[in-house]
């Protein structure tokens, strides 16, 4: 394919990947158009990158503004026909993105289309799939062509510019997690595909933390994982009852929190404190 690189930009937003980890990512997309936000305001981190590769726009945000803002202030800056949304441990080359653009080219009706995956040691891994209140994000779906799904995860995913200034991109309200699967849901309230391309690859290591801290990052994932879960059925006005369960359990959490903590179950009491957070913070919401 002719001018690559005219024809998209890729955005990657960071918070705490190591520099071998980027360095790899990196490795796969020389001569393309790249924009870089870090939300861990990581300075020694960007001048070892942009020292030994070639970005066009590296930001370094003061405050970690989560996954969806980054990605809406990256996608501002994208002045390219598309878009590629690629988290740092997600590997695809040069061929494979080409096959994206071909296959949201050759598919009229086609909004977004995301790889199929594999992990380290060449196994199929889990990249699209159904809405998360249609079942578990757990079982790769095996294919033999390119397929429509109803999600794909945010790791890897090509939209047009037009298109993704058209959804206004994703909803800042989610911080980390079901920012993906809203987009994708807004973009088949249009009619619109999304579609797993079967000769795309790329390699997604899945369940390698970012976070070293052990219990930050178990706070991080509860607090983010329960919030945008509880936002996400609240916008699509579904699962009444998973919510108010979870509300429920907000006194709970309280108190496992600080059951643990005296028992010095830190561990378990960064889990408990997340939840607890999460659903006092969601309640503080005025929709």
């Amino acid at each position: 394919m002719e001018n690559l690189s005219q024809k998209i930009t890729v955005q990657i937003v960071l918070y705490e990947e190591s520099f071998e980890l980027i360095k790899k990512c990196l490795e796969n997309l020389k001569g393309l158009r790249i924009i870089i936000i870090d939300n861990k305001n990581n300075l020694r981190l960007k001048k070892k990158i942009i020292d030994e590769f070639e970005i066009d726009r590296y930001i370094l945000n003061k405050k970690n503004a989560g996954y969806s803002k980054a990605h809406n202030q990256a996608a501002s800056y994208v002045n390219s026909k598309y878009l590629l949304i690629l988290n740092a441990d997600c590997l695809i080359g040069k061929k494979s993105i080409e096959t994206l653009i071909e296959t949201i080219e050759q598919n009229d009706r086609c909004g977004l289309v995301s790889p199929t995956t594999f992990d380290n040691n060449n196994n199929l891994s889990y990249n699209s799939g159904c809405f998360p209140e249609k079942g578990i994000k757990d079982k790769p779906l095996l294919i033999e062509g390119d397929t429509c799904v109803e999600t794909v995860l945010g790791s890897s995913m090509l939209i047009s510019k037009k298109l993704f200034q058209e959804l206004e991109g994703f909803d800042e309200n989610f911080f980390l997690y079901f920012s993906d699967d809203e987009l994708c849901k807004r973009i088949n309230k249009r009619n619109l595909s999304v579609i797993q391309s079967f000769k795309s690859r790329a390699i997604h290591t899945h369940g390698i933390s970012k976070v070293q801290n052990i219990i930050k990052k178990i706070f991080l994932r509860e607090f983010h994982y329960t919030y945008d879960e509880l936002y996400y059925y609240h916008k699509q006005k579904i699962n009444d009852y998973k919510i108010k369960k979870n509300i429920n359990k907000k006194h709970l959490y309280f108190l496992k929190f600080f059951l643990n903590l005296i028992f010095f179950k830190i561990q378990k009491s960064a889990y408990y404190l997340g939840k607890f957070l999460a659903i006092h913070n969601f309640k503080k919401l005025k929709f």
